[in-house]
Parts: C-alpha cells; structure tokens; sequence
C-alpha cells in the first residue's frame, strides 16, 4: 500500500506510476479495465469518486469503462446494483474503486494507492456494503470522530478538489502509458 500528499508537487504522476505498476503486476493485468468511483454529488466531503469518474470521462481512454459520475453517481443505495452489473457486463475484468474515506487531522489530503479491495461507508459506519474492486484509491477528506455524516457535510471543497485532480491525473497517465504500450506490440 502507498500513501501520496495531494498538496505536494508531482502528486498525479507519483499516483500514476504506482498505478501503473499495480494494474502490471496484477493477475489481471491485459483486462478490459473498469473504474468505480463511489460517492454522492449531494456531500462535498463524497464527492471525490464522482468527481473523478466526471473528469476521466471527458477523456477518451480505450478499454476503459467508468461507473460513477457527477450525472450517475454510484453509491449506497445503488452499489450492489452497480457492483451485479458490472460482474454481469464485465466479468474478466480488472476493477479500480475509488472513495473518499475520513482519517486523523494529519491524514487529510492523502490518497492510498493498493492491491485489494475498499470497504465503502466503513468510515461512517455503513457496515452493510458490499467490498469493492481489485485495485483500491482513497482520499482522505476529513477527520474521523462524531457526527462522521456531519463532517462529510462540510468538508471543504477544495481539499476534495485538490484530491480530484491528482488522482484523476494519475489514472489517466497510468491508463494513457497502457493504451500507448498496446499501440506498440
């Protein structure tokens, strides 16, 4: 697993190099990919995976299909749903979930970049949603304590801003260097 401060300079392309190496080393390494981005357009601090999903789909990555924006937002009341049809529609291939998650004072702008899959909600107590992906990002948002849903609420836009823009960066240099490797072979 790999921790990147969103405020430091060449965030993106740091994100995007590990990714890179995560998507070749992973078993599923030659499949289509899917990227999963989970959160709400209704919460600033959740707002991080629709943001990315809108982002990255204004760019035009082959083998790339993306679940969750800021028109079709995927979270708790439609995961599951989301999660069958993505099985169904992409059974062979290799997820990437992205989610905001809430951590200590100290944590807020990082992103974890690793292998496995992310539990959505876990940070507010949604404890009935299914794991999610093969690969994993998150963004720390905010800090963790009472009222978990509240400090979602006002969570500042520009740290998740901040956040968008790195890891949107880094998934489209690390998806653009693999479209690029298979126009070679």
């Amino acid at each position: 697993m790999s921790h990147y401060n969103s405020n430091h300079f060449g965030c993106g392309f740091a994100v995007g190099q590990e990714l890179r190496k995560l998507i070749r080393e992973h078993p599923k390494a030659g499949a289509p990919i899917v990227l999963l981005c989970i959160g709400t357009d209704r919460s600033t601090g959740d707002s991080l995976g629709p943001l990315i999903g809108y982002k990255l789909s204004r760019r035009k990555l082959r083998g790339l299909t993306i679940y969750g924006t800021l028109n079709a937002p995927v979270h708790a009341m439609n995961l599951e749903e989301t999660l069958a049809n993505i099985k169904e529609k992409h059974p062979d291939a290799l997820v990437i979930a992205v989610d905001a998650s809430l951590g200590t004072k100290s944590h807020i702008g990082q992103i974890t970049l690793g292998v496995g899959s992310l539990k959505p909600g876990a940070g507010v107590n949604k404890k009935n949603l299914p794991e999610a992906g093969d690969i994993f990002i998150t963004g720390v948002v905010n800090f963790s304590g009472m009222f978990d849903n509240m400090l979602l609420q006002s969570t500042r836009l520009s740290v998740v801003m901040q956040m968008a823009d790195c890891i949107s960066l880094g998934i489209f240099s690390a998806l653009l260097y693999k479209e690029q490797e298979l126009l070679r072979q």
